[in-house]
């Protein structure tokens, strides 16, 4: 997929979001959440020495960040979201329970590693760095998305230029940051305008930086910037980039290394894509531009910097 077709697909993403906000359900009850049905090949690829962190449950640990990847329901409580719903799909195909666990993002390695969860589902693009720790099942594209508030002058943001001398918000430790330090670099050497990054904790904080002037653009994942966009009508989408800039970026459940079990997940993956309930999933959350058209165990991943 080019640049531009990328673009296009997820300005389309975002009308198509503002028209169909409403429908994003919260709740616990979770009554659209989409059932499988036995992966009989999937369970066969589960190794026969493989521990699951609790018998019968395939326990995954998710960071209820922001819809619509991954929230907490209305009850403050239940994990909604594309990453839940995923999670539940792969655990009917390998005949499991699904025992959701909510986790900040900074504790799921050693929470893999240690045997406490199965997997994790929570936006973890493939790198070949977390090769060497990890296995991956890629199931999403790696979307990022820049947003402004509606009046904002800035039209389109594309290449390093575009954003000399703008205040940025993105997420500290992350591969946007990376692809903006970058850009700020490669415009230092043109003797552009440098840039200012902003961090913020929550995306309560990082909105009201952009409503308030203290920052000119959000750049972060697109779907949660959409969706926020599509509520609030407060932001619009102004650029989008590949997670692995220049180089494609795909998301994935992420499982210990050597553990055998990322086989069965990504043949369980494959299974939902072929059986159109991936797709079905997508489309519920309207991130539908950001699919993947095969399931892969450690794809190529983003090259360490």
């Amino acid at each position: 997929m080019t640049l531009k077709s990328l673009l296009t697909g997820v300005a389309l993403l975002a009308l198509a979001s503002a028209a169909h906000a409403a429908e994003f359900d919260l709740s616990p009850e979770q009554p659209g959440r989409l059932k499988a049905e036995r992966n009989e090949a999937a369970i066969a690829a589960i190794p026969a020495d493989y521990k699951f962190a609790a018998d019968g449950k395939f326990t995954v640990a998710v960071s209820p960040w922001d819809p619509p990847i991954a929230t907490y329901a209305t009850d403050n409580q239940a994990l909604v979201g594309f990453d839940p719903d995923l999670a539940s799909l792969v655990a009917d195909s390998l005949g499991l329970e699904l025992n959701l666990v909510a986790t900040a993002w900074a504790d799921w390695p050693l929470g893999v590693s240690s045997g406490k969860f199965d997997a994790v589902f929570s936006n973890v693009t493939v790198t070949e760095e977390r090769k060497e720790k990890f296995d991956f099942s890629s199931y999403r594209q790696d979307v990022l998305g820049f947003y402004v508030r509606n009046d904002s002058p800035i039209q389109s943001i594309t290449e390093p230029k575009d954003i000399a001398g703008l205040k940025v918000i993105t997420g500290a430790g992350t591969n946007q940051e990376k692809i903006i330090l970058e850009w700020d670099r490669l415009n230092k050497e043109a003797d552009l305008a440098p840039i200012e990054v902003q961090y913020y904790d929550d995306s309560a904080a990082s909105t009201l930086a952009i409503q308030s002037g203290r920052a000119d653009v959000e750049f972060n994942p697109n779907p949660t910037l959409s969706y926020s966009s599509a509520v609030t009508g407060d932001t619009r989408l102004v650029g989008v980039q590949s997670g692995g800039w220049p180089v494609k970026a795909e998301i994935a459940a992420t499982t210990r290394k050597g553990s055998g079990i990322a086989d069965a997940i990504t043949i369980a993956i494959n299974g939902l894509i072929e059986n159109g309930l991936y797709a079905q999933s997508l489309e519920r959350w309207n991130i539908a531009a950001e699919a993947v058209e095969t399931s892969q165990t450690n794809p190529p991943g983003l090259p360490k910097t």
